[in-house]
């Protein structure tokens, strides 16, 4: 068995064909897409489907999806994200939910894998989090670093769906090679992971990554077949 968890809230319309087949959730909370009225769709619907909830904030930047880099004052950076999460937390407390964990979305969470002043920063702004939630962030990033330093609970993190490089950065989404869509190749590269804690890059390396969460975004191409052929895969006997 393996963690599958799924980034929703975002304007498909595809969450009732993806909770059945994840074990979390990440739920746009108004920065890069969704509102009040859909947090509370989703949240039920995952309540549901008994699926892990967690806030998905970002950048504010609706226009870009959160794909870019949005600079800003530390305040207004510390405000943004720390509204963003009460938000989604205050819905949930409103219709019997839990908020069970919290990460960063697109650009955002790219910044934290590098980034010290800006993590440092977001930490800040989640702190009220801090012994209630955990965060998902990816392995040996400057986040999971400070995260843990300062006392908080990290669940390290993979993609299934994306290639990666040497470094481990994701393959930009302008490079054709950057998503992968094929629901038997997305098993291959999970199962790559799981069973050597390593993965295939794009230029067909092999590197060490850990993780105990594989997500696969709603917006693959696909993704609810993806999900639940992985899903199928790694729960047979669940």
């Amino acid at each position: 068995m393996i963690a599958i968890n799924s980034d929703l809230g975002e304007g498909l319309d595809n969450e009732a064909m993806l909770l059945p087949y994840i074990h979390s959730c990440n739920i746009a909370c108004g920065g890069h897409a969704g509102n009040a009225a859909l947090m509370r769709k989703v949240s039920k619907l995952a309540i549901k489907h008994q699926v892990q909830i967690g806030a998905h904030p970002s950048y504010p930047d609706k226009r870009h999806f959160g794909r870019k880099t949005v600079r800003m004052t530390a305040e207004d950076f510390v405000n943004t994200i720390a509204t963003q999460v009460a938000s989604l937390d205050r819905i949930l407390t409103d219709i019997g939910g839990k908020l069970h964990h919290i990460k960063a979305h697109g650009a955002l969470y790219h910044d934290l894998c590098k980034e010290a002043v800006l993590s440092q920063h977001y930490l800040r702004a989640i702190s009220p989090y801090k012994e209630t939630v955990s965060l998902y962030v990816p392995w040996k990033s400057v986040i999971e670093t400070m995260a843990l330093q300062q006392g908080f609970t990290t669940v390290c993190e993979a993609f299934a769906d994306r290639n990666y490089h040497t470094d481990l950065s994701l393959v930009s989404r302008r490079d054709p090679q950057a998503l992968i869509s094929d629901p038997r190749l997305v098993i291959k590269q999970v199962l790559t992971m799981v069973e050597s804690q390593q993965v295939r890059c794009v230029n067909g390396s092999l590197v060490p990554l850990k993780a105990a969460t594989f997500c696969i975004h709603s917006d693959t191409e696909n993704a609810p077949e993806i999900a639940r052929q992985l899903y199928q895969h790694f729960n047979k006997d669940t």
